[in-house]
């Protein structure tokens, strides 16, 4: 290795979860050692059962809302510690709430003892229901400080602050990554994900559910181009000192990626529409421009070939029976309405 790739010491908060777990295996790949930490509330002992005899892996069970007391001396530290879907981190609010807040801190202060960088994983929901499409990073949102989502949204935008505090005081080398919905193997089959849930549903010939009209939005962005942004942020030499948002800027409504998944499985199932959830955002869809300028990122995958990957890992898992696949011509709604404003 050089001397900018030398082996690093790296502790991973929430390791065992859907996203943690992928960027404990890139990080293992490029040869570093990694400690990863789980109170496996929402993590699953699955996602790093291969890794537990990696001669560079180490597991600590353990909740970030406590101390976290690690001997090595950590060279970085990424934050993924946080139940991410609304149905897991509503079902107890006060501790998703702490453990942006409190866990967060405790990560930080560890962070300054070792002198390492840190990275915060924030979320699309600190823009709450947008008023400003496509959302930039210097957009300050619309959130309800007091609604059932709170806890998740006002947890992140504090945890936000408290590594910008630690970052312009000088005591923390802290990156913030705003990461839109993320979909891929490894997901919880129950975990109330609009993508988990459409797959499933479909796999088991039961009704797809949609929640309202249908028409609200979102952006969706394969696992493992999201770690790539992940990591690029964390390593790019100078620290932007801003959020970035990590995401894929291609933008479907929740009935066509219902479309996509029927067609997709080859699946019957007819779609139910339940009553929209306290506070759904509308519309969702990234602006990349600062990931593009300060990291050279953006994504591979188009969700057609995103699916096409997730959608055998969730039979496999459930062991159901997969239908032939079928091809789909179904475009983001953002590159219509592009094809549109060209053509008109």
């Amino acid at each position: 290795m050089t001397a900018s790739t030398k082996k690093k010491t790296i502790l991973v908060a929430g390791g065992a979860g859907f996203v943690g777990s992928h960027l404990c295996d890139v990080l293992l790949a490029d040869g570093h050692r990694v400690i990863c930490v789980d109170n496996f509330q929402t993590g699953s002992m699955d996602n790093v059962r291969a890794l537990r005899n990696h001669p560079d892996f180490k597991l600590i069970h353990g909740d970030i809302c406590e101390p976290i007391i690690v001997r090595e001396q950590l060279d970085q530290i990424y934050n993924l510690a946080c139940p991410a879907s609304p149905p897991q981190y509503q079902a107890d609010p006060i501790h998703t709430m702490l453990t942006s807040v409190v866990g967060t801190a405790n990560l930080l202060k560890l962070a300054e003892k070792n002198g390492a960088s840190f990275l915060q994983a924030s979320t699309s929901e600190v823009y709450g229901d947008p008023e400003q499409h496509p959302q930039h990073e210097d957009y300050w949102g619309h959130v309800n400080c007091t609604g059932p989502r709170a806890c998740y949204d006002e947890g992140k935008r504090a945890a936000e602050t408290l590594c910008f505090d630690m970052l312009r005081t000088g005591r923390v080398d802290a990156r913030v990554v705003r990461i839109f919905n993320t979909y891929g193997p490894r997901m919880s089959p129950n975990d109330g994900r609009i993508v988990s849930n459409l797959i499933v549903q479909a796999l088991r010939g039961e009704p797809l559910t949609i929640y309202g009209s249908g028409e609200q939005t979102r952006s969706f962005c394969f696992v493992s181009d999201l770690v790539a942004g992940i990591v690029g942020l964390m390593n790019v030499s100078a620290n932007p000192g801003v959020p970035v948002n990590i995401g894929n800027p291609g933008e479907f409504t929740i009935s066509e990626l219902a479309d996509l998944v029927l067609e997709m499985t080859g699946s019957a199932s007819p779609i139910k529409h339940l009553p929209l959830p306290v506070d759904d955002p509308q519309r969702r869809r990234p602006d990349i421009g600062r990931a593009k300028k300060l990291l050279d990122w953006e994504p591979r995958l188009p969700l057609s070939e995103g699916l096409a990957l997730t959608i055998p890992w969730f039979a496999e898992t459930l062991d159901l029976k997969l239908p032939k696949q079928r091809s789909t011509t179904i475009r983001p709604r953002s590159e219509r309405a592009l094809a549109a404003a060209v053509h008109s």
